[in-house]
């Protein structure tokens, strides 16, 4: 019996992405307003500082890593100096653009009526910033509480430990195949695989189903319910 439906944040209820890039081009505008020497500077270039980052800070809290590629941006036109105001400015204009994908609303309302619903999260887009306050019976941020990232296991037991029912009663949803198929089973968690672009299965260990948009999740439920396979 599936009693829980626990949703992943960004790029699977949150559409992320035109919300970043509105964010470094506001910071791209406020650089160039403050120092001719930011006129060399590209989007391309301050989108490339994360990837710069990422991968020594990836177990830090998202907020760190934001500010360290922000940092590596502003150095690039002399601006070392005004990094807490430039990451105010980013991080004002990331979360007011930041909006769930069309296919959620509608989605969470029908399944409220047969679920409770979680929201459990490696980054820092926090429901109530994000258009979906008051959507669900709990939340879990990493790095809160000394909660660590996902995968890590305690990640999943503490959504088990909110979510108040057995593993085996709890649906992980999300876009990432490691983070959100692969460890939340390896926890005792069922699965689903949100695959918006298409993207070529990995080998290995199966989701409990695929869906291709957050519109065919009631009816993936309904199938893993009954003890149907929901893979499409």
């Amino acid at each position: 019996m599936l009693t829980t439906v626990v949703f992943d944040a960004d790029e699977t209820l949150l559409d992320l992405r035109p919300a970043v890039t509105g964010g470094l081009v506001a910071v791209l505008d406020e650089m160039r307003r403050r120092t001719p020497v930011a006129a060399g500077v590209t989007l391309a270039e301050l989108e490339s500082d994360w990837d710069a980052v990422f991968g020594r800070l990836s177990a830090a809290p998202v907020l760190e890593i934001r500010r360290a590629a922000l940092a590596r941006s502003l150095a690039r036109a002399g601006l070392d100096d005004h990094l807490d105001e430039i990451a105010a400015l980013f991080f004002a204009r990331r979360f007011a653009l930041t909006r769930p994908f069309p296919d959620v609303p509608p989605t969470l309302a029908a399944l409220r009526t047969r679920y409770a619903l979680g929201f459990a999260t490696n980054g820092n887009s926090r429901a109530e910033r994000c258009g979906l306050a008051g959507e669900f019976a709990f939340e879990l941020y990493a790095h809160e509480n000394g909660l660590p990232k996902k995968p890590a296991p305690e990640f999943y037991a503490a959504v088990v430990e909110a979510a108040g029912v057995p593993a085996g009663q709890i649906v992980y949803v999300g876009d990432s195949w490691e983070h959100d198929v692969v460890a939340p089973r390896r926890a005792g968690l069922r699965s689903v695989w949100l695959n918006r672009y298409g993207l070529p299965r990995p080998a290995g260990l199966t989701p409990d189903a695929e869906v291709s948009t957050l519109a065919d999740l009631p009816s993936a439920l309904a199938d893993l319910s009954a003890g149907s396979p929901a893979l499409s």
